[in-house]
């Protein structure tokens, strides 16, 4: 019972969380000397590798001089702040990461507030101290202020202190020593870290953190063992957070050692193992003793802040690129996500639609993009952000945006995020011809912000934002500026056609792409959408005119990612999701129904 210790590592997105968990796994000896180890190895499925950042947090387990440590990995993204907040329940440390020259970040105070709150006693690592512009003791002070800012009590405020270059592969206690190795954390962590509280002769208290799904085995819950030993094939309650009780026994128990997963037979308190045998299993609910039930506390969950329609595609290329294509597939897809994924929910609104909820943009991008390499097509509409009535008053979600640029570009950045009803707080210098600026925003205002934020910094600015409450309604935002560029026909885009709408606007395809009446080719210069044919050829003669045979020349179209075409689409437009483009659209594409639809609405 003595030898485990459960930690998180938390931080803001890039600090270093993953690159920190693959250096402990490596110098604990959990891999033999000849396992192959991959970077980043806690990032398992290819969207996380390929973008570089955590999505679901994770679990895995050290042996380090008979103790056995049990890591959970976590996202720093603000949209998934619902994977931090129920992981922090099951832990008894965290590791807080701060970049030694960015310092604290939203997603830290994020992380902190919600770590503090629970009692826990953070080890603070201060990471990357091998960066040129680290400075690693005005970071210690960003850090303490915030505990003060966050109420923390005296012995959160005398937190240890670890610094490091996990890439580099090493720890220490003081910037002076000498050190090759992570030995100094290791020893942080068991001396700093609390033992589980709990024993094994107590009844069995289980709770459930996070969900997986095998084909064989159904649901799997991965859990903390609060209490008492859990045995397979035990007789057990599952107790649910409504308050149902249900019996049934453990089918299946596993034990994470490494990034193995292993049969086990039976599991002590403290520890965290992944059981199977339920199929109502649920996060937050607890599996008891039947003889002498006692559930936890059920866990909170951060409610979605924002929802995107998914449709059934209806285009005239419906069906040509893609597997499934039916609601009937798209239900059961989204069905079989909202069983792992508890911070996103859906509801279908008739007519082959489905309003999916979630956390923020980047949250129903990920599921959208996993959707389509699945072989999945169809249509997605703009965000839109979910308003709550409070005591009769409309409220809407508000953003904590935080904002790093250089200094020439700060006052372009500070006028548009004016017009979208953004409060600024502080604005100060960070040192090498940066500024920091802080805004309270309404999340309807950072809905397209992106792209044109890039464009306005030459992609050299940085921009984090965490959800912050419900405020009342804002009012109207400002909309995108620039209509579209209408294909009029169907067919093939040609190069001829395509030279002489260039200087109309900037277009979004090739020569030679599949085009539809209604689809959008490219935005307009003006205010106002055009209707253009960009598959008219030249007209031939057998006269040979002068200056008929110039080359023609096209400047590279702006192709959309799925996330930019969702920021660009205004309301009566639909982005068209499929294995092999991503196109944008009119929801209406006759344009004699669009007009009509416009008159009709003003």
């Amino acid at each position: 019972m003595e030898n485990i210790r459960n930690i998180a590592v938390i931080a803001h997105v890039d600090h270093g969380k993953t690159t920190m968990v693959d250096e402990l796994l490596k110098q604990s000896g959990t891999f033999s000397e000849r396992e192959q180890i991959s970077e980043r190895v806690m990032d398992s499925n290819d969207i996380e590798k390929e973008r570089g950042i955590t999505i679901l947090s994770k679990n895995t387990a050290i042996n380090y001089k008979g103790t056995k440590i049990n890591i959970i990995d976590t996202p720093g993204h603000a949209d998934f702040g619902g994977e931090v907040e129920r992981v922090l329940k099951m832990i008894d440390g965290v590791l807080l990461l701060v970049d030694a020259q960015e310092g604290v970040m939203p997603q830290t105070k994020f992380v902190v507030k919600k770590a503090l709150s629970l009692g826990l006693k953070p080890i603070v690592v201060v990471n990357k101290i091998d960066k040129p512009a680290a400075d690693p003791e005005r970071v210690i002070n960003e850090i303490f202020d915030l505990f003060v800012a966050l109420d923390a009590n005296d012995e959160q405020l005398d937190f240890p202190i670890v610094y490091a270059a996990a890439k580099n592969g090493y720890a220490k206690l003081d910037l002076n020593d000498e050190s090759d190795n992570m030995e100094p954390l290791f020893q942080t962590i068991l001396e700093k870290v609390p033992a589980p509280s709990g024993t094994n002769d107590n009844p069995l208290q289980l709770q459930v953190f996070t969900l997986g799904y095998d084909n064989f085995v159904g649901k799997i819950g991965i859990a903390r063992i609060f209490n008492g030993i859990v045995k397979k094939n035990q007789n057990v309650m599952l107790a649910k957070a409504d308050g149902t009780k249900v019996n049934g026994r453990i089918s299946k128990l596993i034990g994470f050692m490494g990034l193995e997963k292993m049969d086990i037979e039976e599991a002590k308190s403290g520890d965290i193992v992944a059981i199977a045998g339920f199929e109502a299993l649920d996060v937050g609910d607890s599996v008891v003793d039947p003889n002498n039930p006692m559930p936890l506390d059920p866990l909170h969950i951060e409610e979605p802040t924002l929802s995107i329609v998914f449709s059934v595609n209806d285009g005239p290329l419906a069906g040509t690129e893609g597997k499934h294509v039916t609601s009937n597939k798209i239900a059961e897809r989204l069905e079989a996500e909202m069983k792992t994924n508890i911070a996103m929910k859906y509801e279908s609104t008739g007519e082959g639609k489905f309003k999916v909820s979630g956390r923020g943009e980047l949250q129903i991008t990920i599921l959208a993009e996993n959707m389509r390499r699945e072989g999945f097509e169809f249509c997605m509409g703009r965000p839109e952000v979910i308003v709550k009535i409070e005591d009769g008053v409309k409220t809407e979600p508000f953003e904590h945006l935080v904002i790093d640029v250089p200094e020439e570009f700060s006052g372009a950045v500070i006028e548009k995020l004016g017009k979208r009803k953004a409060e600024m707080k502080t604005m100060a210098p960070t040192g090498d011809g940066q500024t920091r600026l802080e805004f309270e925003i309404p999340a309807r205002g950072l809905i397209g912000f992106r792209s044109q934020f890039l464009t306005d910094t030459k992609g050299e600015g940085v921009m984090n934002h965490s959800f912050l409450e419900f405020r009342p309604f804002s009012g109207a935002v400002e909309k995108r500026n620039n209509g579209a560029l209408i294909s009029m026909e169907n067919g093939v885009a040609l190069g001829y056609s395509l030279f002489n709408l260039q200087e109309r606007g900037v277009l979004f395809i090739d020569p030679q792409t599949k085009v539809y009446t209604g689809m959008i080719i490219g935005e307009h210069s003006r205010p106002n959408d055009l209707d253009v044919n960009p598959i008219k050829g030249k007209n031939l003669t057998n006269v040979r005119a002068s200056g008929s045979d110039d080359a023609i020349k096209l400047v590279p179209p702006r192709k959309l990612s799925l996330e930019r075409a969702l920021e660009w689409i205004e309301e009566d437009e639909l982005v068209e999701v499929t294995p092999q483009n991503v196109r944008v659209r009119k929801r209406y594409l006759d344009p004699t129904q669009r007009k009509r639809m416009e008159k009709a609405k003003s």
